[in-house]
Protein backbone atom coordinates (compact mmCIF):
# COMPACT_ATOMS: atom_id res chain seq x y z
CA UNK A 1 0.00 0.00 0.00
CA UNK A 2 1.75 3.42 -0.96
CA UNK A 3 2.52 5.79 1.77
CA UNK A 4 1.24 9.13 2.04
CA UNK A 5 1.89 11.84 -0.84
CA UNK A 6 4.68 14.89 -0.47
CA UNK A 7 1.91 16.81 -0.89
CA UNK A 8 0.21 15.41 2.36
CA UNK A 9 3.13 15.06 4.39
CA UNK A 10 3.99 18.55 4.24
CA UNK A 11 0.40 19.87 5.03
CA UNK A 12 0.11 17.42 8.32
CA UNK A 13 3.59 18.95 9.15
CA UNK A 14 1.91 22.58 8.84
CA UNK A 15 -1.29 21.81 11.30
CA UNK A 16 1.41 19.65 13.94
CA UNK A 17 3.52 22.47 13.52
CA UNK A 18 1.67 25.36 13.96
CA UNK A 19 -0.28 27.16 16.87
CA UNK A 20 -2.60 24.64 19.37
CA UNK A 21 -5.97 25.89 18.12
CA UNK A 22 -5.19 25.50 14.62
CA UNK A 23 -3.50 22.28 15.02
CA UNK A 24 -7.39 21.13 16.74
CA UNK A 25 -9.38 22.89 14.07
CA UNK A 26 -7.85 22.74 11.17
CA UNK A 27 -7.55 25.75 9.00
CA UNK A 28 -10.58 25.59 6.69
CA UNK A 29 -12.41 25.25 10.47
CA UNK A 30 -10.91 28.26 11.53
CA UNK A 31 -11.53 30.54 8.66
CA UNK A 32 -15.19 29.36 8.93
CA UNK A 33 -15.14 30.89 12.47
CA UNK A 34 -13.66 33.70 11.32
CA UNK A 35 -16.08 34.56 8.14
CA UNK A 36 -18.82 33.56 10.79
CA UNK A 37 -17.84 36.17 13.35
CA UNK A 38 -17.33 38.77 10.89
CA UNK A 39 -21.07 38.24 9.66
CA UNK A 40 -22.37 38.63 12.60
CA UNK A 41 -20.58 41.81 13.43
CA UNK A 42 -22.09 43.05 10.39
CA UNK A 43 -25.42 42.36 11.13
CA UNK A 44 -25.18 43.70 14.67
CA UNK A 45 -23.95 46.86 13.22
CA UNK A 46 -26.72 46.61 10.57
CA UNK A 47 -29.27 45.98 13.58
CA UNK A 48 -28.03 49.20 15.09
CA UNK A 49 -28.21 51.12 12.30
CA UNK A 50 -31.40 50.22 11.52
CA UNK A 51 -32.35 51.29 15.30
CA UNK A 52 -30.56 54.41 15.56
CA UNK A 53 -29.48 55.56 11.95
CA UNK A 54 -32.19 54.90 9.60
CA UNK A 55 -35.16 56.60 8.87
CA UNK A 56 -37.75 53.17 9.12
CA UNK A 57 -37.82 53.03 12.68
CA UNK A 58 -38.90 57.01 14.27
CA UNK A 59 -41.55 58.41 15.97
CA UNK A 60 -44.02 59.68 14.42
CA UNK A 61 -46.98 59.67 16.10
CA UNK A 62 -48.59 59.79 19.78
CA UNK A 63 -51.75 57.70 21.29
CA UNK A 64 -53.34 58.52 24.01
CA UNK A 65 -56.25 56.08 25.94
CA UNK A 66 -58.04 56.34 29.05
CA UNK A 67 -58.33 60.24 30.25
CA UNK A 68 -61.57 61.66 31.40
CA UNK A 69 -61.10 64.89 32.63
CA UNK A 70 -58.03 65.77 30.37
CA UNK A 71 -58.14 65.40 26.74
CA UNK A 72 -55.58 63.73 24.85
CA UNK A 73 -54.17 66.33 23.29
CA UNK A 74 -52.99 68.05 26.81
CA UNK A 75 -51.25 65.09 27.48
CA UNK A 76 -49.24 65.01 24.12
CA UNK A 77 -48.37 68.16 25.24
CA UNK A 78 -47.24 67.55 28.28
CA UNK A 79 -45.63 64.26 27.36
CA UNK A 80 -43.61 66.27 24.84
CA UNK A 81 -42.31 62.74 22.83
CA UNK A 82 -39.55 63.70 20.37
CA UNK A 83 -41.24 63.17 16.76
CA UNK A 84 -38.70 62.58 14.56
CA UNK A 85 -36.74 60.74 17.01
CA UNK A 86 -35.28 57.26 16.91
CA UNK A 87 -38.11 55.19 18.46
CA UNK A 88 -35.38 52.78 20.62
CA UNK A 89 -33.93 56.31 21.82
CA UNK A 90 -37.00 58.05 23.68
CA UNK A 91 -36.75 58.17 27.46
CA UNK A 92 -39.87 56.53 28.26
CA UNK A 93 -39.22 57.19 31.85
CA UNK A 94 -38.17 60.58 31.26
CA UNK A 95 -41.73 61.21 29.79
CA UNK A 96 -43.37 59.32 32.60
CA UNK A 97 -41.90 62.10 35.04
CA UNK A 98 -42.82 64.91 32.81
CA UNK A 99 -46.61 64.15 32.73
CA UNK A 100 -46.64 63.57 36.39
CA UNK A 101 -45.21 66.57 37.62
CA UNK A 102 -47.11 68.83 34.84
CA UNK A 103 -50.44 67.36 34.93
CA UNK A 104 -51.02 66.73 38.79
CA UNK A 105 -54.27 64.39 37.75
CA UNK A 106 -52.79 61.94 36.39
CA UNK A 107 -52.39 59.23 38.85
CA UNK A 108 -50.80 56.70 37.07
CA UNK A 109 -48.99 56.43 33.45
CA UNK A 110 -47.74 53.59 31.57
CA UNK A 111 -44.97 55.07 28.41
CA UNK A 112 -44.93 52.10 25.93
CA UNK A 113 -42.90 52.01 22.50
CA UNK A 114 -45.52 51.18 19.82
CA UNK A 115 -43.32 49.42 17.14
CA UNK A 116 -42.30 50.61 14.74
CA UNK A 117 -43.28 54.47 14.53
CA UNK A 118 -45.61 54.96 17.65
CA UNK A 119 -45.70 55.78 21.88
CA UNK A 120 -48.81 54.81 23.70
CA UNK A 121 -49.58 56.96 26.71
CA UNK A 122 -51.85 55.21 28.84
CA UNK A 123 -53.75 57.45 31.68
CA UNK A 124 -55.40 56.46 34.52
CA UNK A 125 -56.41 59.82 35.84
CA UNK A 126 -57.57 60.36 39.75
CA UNK A 127 -60.91 60.45 41.03
CA UNK A 128 -61.75 62.64 44.04
CA UNK A 129 -63.65 61.91 46.84
CA UNK A 130 -63.87 65.35 48.51
CA UNK A 131 -63.88 69.17 47.71
CA UNK A 132 -61.90 71.44 49.65
CA UNK A 133 -63.58 75.37 49.16
CA UNK A 134 -60.72 78.07 49.14
CA UNK A 135 -62.64 81.22 48.05
CA UNK A 136 -64.57 80.91 45.19
CA UNK A 137 -63.02 77.73 43.76
CA UNK A 138 -62.72 74.43 45.10
CA UNK A 139 -60.14 71.77 45.56
CA UNK A 140 -60.38 68.07 44.26
CA UNK A 141 -58.48 65.63 46.82
CA UNK A 142 -58.49 61.92 45.94
CA UNK A 143 -58.41 58.95 48.30
CA UNK A 144 -54.74 59.25 49.35
CA UNK A 145 -55.61 62.77 50.20
CA UNK A 146 -53.64 64.26 47.18
CA UNK A 147 -55.07 67.72 46.56
CA UNK A 148 -54.30 67.66 42.51
CA UNK A 149 -56.68 70.21 40.65
CA UNK A 150 -58.52 73.53 41.17
CA UNK A 151 -62.01 74.09 39.66
CA UNK A 152 -64.34 77.04 39.71
CA UNK A 153 -67.60 74.95 40.67
CA UNK A 154 -68.50 71.77 42.59
CA UNK A 155 -69.16 67.87 41.65
CA UNK A 156 -72.31 66.67 41.99
CA UNK A 157 -71.90 63.08 43.99
CA UNK A 158 -68.57 64.51 45.62
CA UNK A 159 -68.90 65.99 49.05
CA UNK A 160 -67.92 69.31 50.36
CA UNK A 161 -64.99 68.79 53.51
CA UNK A 162 -65.99 71.14 56.27
CA UNK A 163 -63.53 71.84 59.17
CA UNK A 164 -65.99 73.39 61.71
CA UNK A 165 -63.71 75.92 63.62
CA UNK A 166 -66.48 78.10 65.09
CA UNK A 167 -67.43 75.96 68.04
CA UNK A 168 -65.10 76.56 70.80
CA UNK A 169 -62.56 73.88 72.19
CA UNK A 170 -63.55 71.10 68.88
CA UNK A 171 -62.14 71.33 65.26
CA UNK A 172 -59.98 74.23 66.64
CA UNK A 173 -58.41 72.00 69.00
CA UNK A 174 -57.76 69.32 67.30
CA UNK A 175 -56.13 71.30 64.17
CA UNK A 176 -53.74 72.66 66.73
CA UNK A 177 -53.12 68.82 68.32
CA UNK A 178 -53.68 66.70 64.54
CA UNK A 179 -52.97 69.74 61.86
CA UNK A 180 -55.14 70.65 58.93
CA UNK A 181 -53.50 67.64 56.41
CA UNK A 182 -54.39 64.93 59.49
CA UNK A 183 -57.59 66.06 59.55
CA UNK A 184 -58.01 65.87 56.21
CA UNK A 185 -56.98 62.48 55.74
CA UNK A 186 -59.38 61.42 58.26
CA UNK A 187 -62.44 63.08 56.11
CA UNK A 188 -60.64 61.34 53.06
CA UNK A 189 -60.72 58.15 54.56
CA UNK A 190 -64.20 58.39 55.65
CA UNK A 191 -65.31 59.36 51.99
CA UNK A 192 -63.23 56.37 50.38
CA UNK A 193 -65.58 54.04 52.69
CA UNK A 194 -68.50 54.98 52.31
CA UNK A 195 -71.44 53.13 50.53
CA UNK A 196 -71.41 53.58 47.16
CA UNK A 197 -75.01 54.99 46.95
CA UNK A 198 -74.56 57.14 50.39
CA UNK A 199 -71.57 59.04 48.67
CA UNK A 200 -74.03 59.86 46.12
CA UNK A 201 -76.04 61.36 48.67
CA UNK A 202 -73.62 62.67 50.93
CA UNK A 203 -73.59 66.60 50.64
CA UNK A 204 -70.51 67.31 52.97
CA UNK A 205 -68.33 65.48 55.06
CA UNK A 206 -67.77 67.62 58.78
CA UNK A 207 -64.83 67.19 60.84
CA UNK A 208 -65.56 69.07 64.28
CA UNK A 209 -62.38 66.86 65.66
CA UNK A 210 -60.63 63.72 65.06
CA UNK A 211 -63.13 61.42 66.94
CA UNK A 212 -65.76 63.34 65.97
CA UNK A 213 -66.89 63.07 61.92
CA UNK A 214 -70.54 63.48 60.88
CA UNK A 215 -72.30 63.60 57.42
CA UNK A 216 -74.43 65.61 55.83
CA UNK A 217 -77.06 63.46 53.88
CA UNK A 218 -79.69 65.02 51.34
CA UNK A 219 -82.70 65.59 52.25
CA UNK A 220 -82.15 66.89 55.65
CA UNK A 221 -80.86 63.51 56.95
CA UNK A 222 -77.49 63.26 59.10
CA UNK A 223 -74.96 60.24 60.06
CA UNK A 224 -73.05 60.40 63.36
CA UNK A 225 -69.34 58.65 61.85
CA UNK A 226 -67.18 59.21 64.95
CA UNK A 227 -63.27 58.62 63.85
CA UNK A 228 -61.82 57.10 60.57
CA UNK A 229 -61.32 53.99 62.35
CA UNK A 230 -63.42 51.00 61.74
CA UNK A 231 -64.62 52.50 58.14
CA UNK A 232 -65.43 49.09 56.48
CA UNK A 233 -67.55 47.98 59.83
CA UNK A 234 -69.28 51.43 59.91
CA UNK A 235 -70.19 51.59 56.21
CA UNK A 236 -71.51 48.47 56.19
CA UNK A 237 -73.35 48.93 59.76
CA UNK A 238 -75.07 51.95 58.16
CA UNK A 239 -76.11 50.53 54.87
CA UNK A 240 -78.11 47.79 57.25
CA UNK A 241 -79.48 50.23 59.41
CA UNK A 242 -80.72 52.79 56.56
CA UNK A 243 -82.48 49.49 55.23
CA UNK A 244 -83.84 48.44 59.07
CA UNK A 245 -85.18 52.34 59.48
CA UNK A 246 -85.78 53.90 56.01
CA UNK A 247 -87.51 56.91 56.84
CA UNK A 248 -84.50 58.03 59.79
CA UNK A 249 -83.38 61.24 60.11
CA UNK A 250 -80.39 60.59 62.22
CA UNK A 251 -78.28 57.74 62.28
CA UNK A 252 -75.44 56.89 64.66
CA UNK A 253 -72.62 54.74 63.67
CA UNK A 254 -69.62 55.95 65.94
CA UNK A 255 -69.75 52.54 67.57
CA UNK A 256 -70.47 50.34 65.16
CA UNK A 257 -71.50 47.59 67.26
CA UNK A 258 -74.16 49.49 69.14
CA UNK A 259 -75.57 51.59 66.15
CA UNK A 260 -78.96 54.37 66.20
CA UNK A 261 -81.48 55.99 64.31
CA UNK A 262 -83.95 58.54 65.34
CA UNK A 263 -86.36 60.63 63.82
CA UNK A 264 -88.38 60.58 60.60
Amino acid sequence: MAGPTTAERGERQQESSGPPLVRRLGRRRLRMIIILALVLVLAGSGALWTLYGSQWLRVERVTVSGTRVLTPQQVRDAAKAPLGAPLASVDTDGIEARLRRKLPRIDTVAVERSWPHGITLKVTERTPVLLVQKGRNFMEVDAEGVRFATISEPINGVPLLQLTTAAPGSATASLRRFGESRLVRAAVSVAADLPAAVAHDTRAVEVRSYDDISLELSGGRAVAWGSAEKGALKARTLTALMKAAPHARHFDVSVPTAPASAGS
